[in-house]
């Protein structure tokens, strides 16, 4: 995997959600080809938990800020300053390719190759979960993405379902995007013995992962059922969930503990372009109960039962019959790990390593293409 004109790569990240799982994943892999990762913060500084965790990768260097990004509340100022930020550690550090995690910086005056990964956006996810387009609030944004989009030297995206929304932006942000899905360390989870309980987990405030409707089933349910994360939005609302235990934001650790026991994993989520927590919930040998959205659909096929994400009926039968059918519960137990395996992050890496020879040399390659 390792390539002798790649040896350090300057990398944004964002603390707040599923994009720090995924940089780390990179950089875990990079580091065992002596590639050193130089990896920028924005959206929030990072928790003691994330602190450590980075720092026990080799060859990463973390570089932390607390400036907001684009899709958060009055950001601009923020994504300017950001931006002149990381502008000098390019110039500090003098990385062979800048990977950017986010939109807000697409369309700096970059010195070197640029490769950005559109994880979600918030036009897409306005539709998802608000059933109808963002307002006029939110031009800006689109603006600001879809310079991101075509300044890219190469674009990437975790699902084929998420690259069919940079539509939105222009058919050139369409057409140039290249699938590659993420991966998870199979090693930091494992199977325990099951037990009678039910278990969701990702940022409970969020109406995209939907987390709020296992709580309004949970009391109709024979086994008691577990949500992992914080529930403390943005806006520093406390959100309740009557009839969960609620176990609060966990370390890797203690959710694969959690996961580990746990015999169902249910999310019904109305918009999530990948899903690593149904990844991490695979490995560990959860029964899924996902969102019947395309992207699920996508990543897990046949392994996951799927339900409308505002069918709280759907939703209750799914579980139940997974609860009263011993024999279901293990095959779609058995089913969601075989696919969960198949996420694995040498292979990400190695899909990411072509893609910046990609951005490097000036053309996506044909291989690159054939092998998303």
């Amino acid at each position: 995997m390792s390539d002798r004109h790649l040896k350090r790569i300057l990398m944004t990240t964002d603390t707040v959600g599923g994009v720090w799982t995924f940089t780390l994943e990179l950089a875990r892999q990079f580091s065992k080809s002596g590639i050193q990762v130089v990896m920028a913060t924005l959206g929030g500084l990072p928790n003691p938990g994330q602190t450590a965790e980075a720092e026990s990768i080799p060859d990463l260097c973390l570089l932390s800020s607390d400036f907001k990004l684009e899709w958060m509340e009055n950001p601009w100022d923020d994504v300017d300053e950001s931006g002149r930020w990381l502008l000098r550690l390019e110039q500090e550090y003098r990385p062979d390719l800048v990977h950017l995690n986010s939109f807000g910086h697409g369309n700096l005056n970059w010195s070197c190759p640029v490769m950005l990964t559109a994880h979600s956006c918030v036009l897409s996810w306005w539709a998802a979960v608000r059933n109808e387009p963002a307002p006029p609030t939110w031009n800006r944004y689109k603006a600001t993405v879809a310079r991101a989009l075509q300044a890219a030297d190469v674009v990437t995206c975790p699902t084929t379902a998420m690259a069919s929304e940079l539509i939105n932006y222009g058919d050139f942000a369409h057409s140039r995007a290249v699938v590659i899905p993420n991966g998870r360390d199979r090693t930091q989870f494992y199977r325990g013995p099951k037990e009678p309980f039910v278990i969701t987990a990702g940022r409970l405030w969020d109406e995209a992962k939907n987390t709020a409707a296992v709580a309004k089933v949970a009391g109709t349910l024979p086994w008691p059922v577990y949500a992992a994360g914080g529930n403390n939005s943005p806006r520093g609302e406390s959100l309740h969930f009557p009839g969960v235990h609620l176990l609060g934001h966990l370390p890797t650790a203690e959710l694969a503990h959690w996961l580990a026991r746990a015999s169902i994993f249910a999310l019904p989520a109305r918009y999530d372009p990948f899903g690593l927590g149904a990844v991490e919930a695979g490995l560990s040998g959860c029964a899924l109960v996902l969102g019947d959205i395309p992207s699920q659909h996508e990543v897990w096929g046949d392994a996951a039962l799927f339900v409308p994400p505002d069918d709280n009926v759907a939703l209750q039968s799914s579980i139940r019959s997974l609860i009263d059918k011993p024999n279901l519960l293990a095959e779609m137990s058995e089913r969601s790990c075989r696919r969960a395996l198949t996420f694995d992050p040498a292979q990400t890496a190695a899909l990411y390593l072509e893609a910046y020879r990609s951005a490097l040399s000036g053309s996506v390659s044909r291989a690159l293409s054939c092998a998303s």
